[in-house]
């Protein structure tokens, strides 16, 4: 069973993330505008990606983002790998974040957060070990510990344990430093992809740890 419990920091914490994200939505307004019509010039309509995405207490909410790939299938009808998919444009749409730009209202609506763990795709629920399900007690995040500390080109277990470091140790000095931190990372596009993919492995059985080793250490970094 999730626990999911509010406290003081958690009041204090989704004001700042309506306040934020509403003056970003403002001030951002004539950029969403440029954007949209590129990604609708470059992959035609619709210009946002849609996708059910596991949320606080696992409730599955839509995660809303700009597309980055277009819709090319083989000759049976089925979609191409993603990296034949990705374009110039969404690869740098991807490098840069800004596709990520649309999950502000996810934001607004509570369904997200500024910062906490990433929403990964609803299927792989059931693989979690019951630590890496502690990631669904908070808010999922547009950033979070485990982006600004390797963000996709780190294995599963170590973005897992990163995510549950956070649960556990967060508080608004370390949001606003990962926050600060995002900047850095996104200007100088650590960690965008794993080499090799279009952003990195799936997570699946095979690739989960052990509900016994994927503990962080008090500084936030998976023991090895």
């Amino acid at each position: 069973m999730l626990r999911r419990t509010t406290r003081p920091y958690d009041r204090v914490k989704r004001a700042t993330d309506v306040l934020l994200s509403l003056t970003a939505l403002v001030v951002l307004a004539p950029l969403f505008g440029a954007l949209a019509w590129r990604v609708r010039r470059e992959f035609g309509s619709p210009v946002l990606f849609t996708q059910p995405r596991p949320g606080r207490a696992g409730e599955v909410f839509l995660l809303r983002k700009f597309r980055t790939m277009t819709d090319e299938r083989d000759a049976s009808g089925a979609l191409l790998p993603d990296e034949h998919r990705l374009t110039p444009f969404g690869r740098w749409l991807r490098g840069s974040s800004l596709d990520e730009l649309p999950e502000l209202v996810n934001v607004l609506r509570g369904e997200m957060s500024l910062v906490g763990p990433r929403p990964l795709l609803v299927e792989y629920l059931v693989h979690y070990t019951p630590t890496q399900r502690r990631r669904h007690e908070v808010r999922p995040g547009i950033t979070g510990w485990a982006q600004v500390n390797g963000r996709n080109d780190m294995p599963w277990e170590e973005k897992l344990a990163l995510d549950v470091w956070y649960v556990d140790n967060r508080s608004l000095l370390l949001d606003a430093r990962i926050l600060l931190k995002t900047l850095w990372v996104t200007v100088t596009r650590q960690g965008v992809s794993l080499t090799g993919h279009a952003t990195t492995t799936r997570f699946d059985q095979e690739q989960r740890g052990r509900d016994d080793g994927d503990v962080a250490s008090p500084d936030g970094h998976p023991r090895r």
